[in-house]
């Protein structure tokens, strides 16, 4: 049985764990400059920071669940954890573009004046740079593990920083004009644009659920066998692959010479087995499934000598996701 205990030290659950500990001190922080203020567009941040504390829990536990090694009742791994995760963070988010409106819209209507605003500002300012430097470390090393988790943490957290200039900027003309309407403006403003990133992030959640195919996957899996064909490759279909957390799960058809040795054929399989795993890293599930050709192969076919060859050769086949998707007819 093999060990399913996940790494607590993995850079995913380091940089999920930084994530937490950075959204709680920045919520203490705009939470102080709202209190400072009576800001209603700093309280829609601190608001959105609400979220990015919840989501950064979320975030610790499933990439710490992700990444699990398979077990017997989950054969396939655990990574799609992953897409509840973000799922929850896309709803979170959208609640808070919902409370922004109803803190903010009476604002717009009926300002009030806000004490102590260059200092809030200033303490604004602080919390964005700093939520600058941790989306940016949460992108990339959900993007370098293909953890969708980090990554959508990391875009959450980017669009707080989003928030923050927005909000910046707006209370800076406040304070340069004594437009007070402004504020609770801006508020709204930052409901709308957090409301789209939610849409986003449930948008691909869900995706996820449905096995939605992957274009960029797929591509990318198309390159390497293109890159490292061998000859007796004659042709692949029914290619199939899907990304669950750091896992990738791929299968396909390699079509062989039918006069081919059986295990010369598993040598083949082994072969491409391996490359893809090379590429794809050690924790990816290839299942190749050998196929003998017949004699309408024999036009993309480049396996010399041949005995049993009705035609020459007319031209390799170009392997895309177009071309590799959909069974072929032999004829």
């Amino acid at each position: 049985m093999r060990e399913t205990t996940p790494p607590k030290s993995s850079p995913e659950v380091r940089a999920a764990r930084l994530s937490l500990g950075v959204a709680v001190a920045l919520l203490a922080v705009k939470m102080a400059a709202w209190l400072a203020t009576g800001s209603a567009a700093i309280l829609s941040d601190a608001l959105e920071s609400i979220i990015n504390v919840v989501a950064a829990a979320f975030a610790v536990v499933s990439v710490s669940v992700a990444a699990t090694p398979p077990d017997e009742r989950h054969p396939y791994g655990h990574g799609n954890i992953e897409y509840y995760a973000a799922l929850i963070e896309g709803l979170l988010i959208l609640l808070a573009s919902v409370l922004i409106f109803w803190e903010s819209w009476d604002k717009v209507f009926h300002p009030a004046p806000m004490p102590n605003l260059g200092a809030g500002l200033g303490l604004l300012l602080a919390a964005g740079g700093v939520n600058l430097w941790l989306g940016l470390k949460l992108l990339r090393q959900g993007k370098r593990s293909g953890s969708l988790t980090l990554e959508a943490d990391g875009r959450h957290v980017l669009t707080d920083v989003y928030t923050s200039a927005g909000v910046l900027v707006g209370l800076a003309l406040v304070w340069a004009t004594g437009w007070l309407w402004l504020d609770g403006a801006i508020a709204c403003l930052v409901g709308v644009n957090i409301a789209w990133a939610g849409v986003g992030l449930v948008r691909r959640s869900v995706s996820g659920f449905m096995i939605e195919s992957d274009p960029v996957l797929l591509a990318g899996i198309c390159a390497i066998l293109r890159e490292n064909r061998q000859p007796c490759w004659i042709d692949i279909h029914r290619l199939r692959a899907i990304k669950a957390g750091r896992r990738v799960h791929v299968d396909l058809h390699l079509i062989l010479p039918r006069d081919m040795p059986l295990s010369e054929a598993h040598k083949q399989v082994d072969a491409m087995e391996s490359l893809l795993l090379s590429r794809l890293g050690p924790e990816a599930d290839v299942m190749i499934h050998a196929d003998p050709c017949a004699d309408a192969r024999c036009p993309v076919c480049e396996a010399d000598p041949c005995e049993l060859r009705a035609g020459g050769t007319v031209a390799s086949p170009v392997w895309t996701p177009a071309t590799t998707g959909e069974p072929k007819k032999a004829g």
